[in-house]
């Protein structure tokens, strides 16, 4: 506060970080890559949605750290992650020209799996309505009856 007066902060002038359809959308693209025979651009693509998918992975696992209701969120981008390091790993490590080895394909999908995973259990979660007071018949109120003398 100078000279007594409030100065409102300006807003933010970057997105949010660890978004998670930008390690979904790489790894997507990596498996459509690899299904139209680019295993070229499969393993860049592969290779960028491993700092995508740990920068969602931290956000996710600092939000339970601060008490928000993110376990599963946090649970599925740690193994998401855990699978794209996997898969591109694997992936340099196999010989060029080769085919791409199995684990590759496993690991992506296993990947794209865990990240709808918490989708699929948002929409499947109960809905939880307000509840409503039914109007009942009122009761009669007890009346005491004194004796009289």
């Amino acid at each position: 506060m100078r000279g007594g007066k409030d100065r409102p902060a300006p807003g933010r002038s970057y997105l949010p970080m660890g978004s998670r359809l930008l390690p979904l959308t790489f790894a997507l693209l990596a498996v459509l890559a690899d299904a139209a025979g680019l295993h070229h651009a499969s393993l860049y693509l592969g290779l960028l949605a491993v700092p995508a998918a740990a920068a969602a992975s931290f956000v996710s696992i600092s939000d339970v750290l601060e008490g928000k209701r993110a376990l599963l969120r946090a649970l599925t981008s740690g193994f998401a992650l855990i699978m794209l390091v996997l898969a591109s790993a694997v992936r340099e490590g196999a010989p060029h020209g080769a085919a791409v080895p199995p684990l590759v394909a496993y690991a992506l999908v296993a990947a794209l799996i865990a990240y709808a995973l918490p989708a699929v259990a948002w929409v499947l979660e109960p809905v939880r309505l307000p509840r409503t007071r039914t109007h009942s018949r009122a009761r009669p109120a007890a009346v005491r009856m004194t004796p009289t003398p």
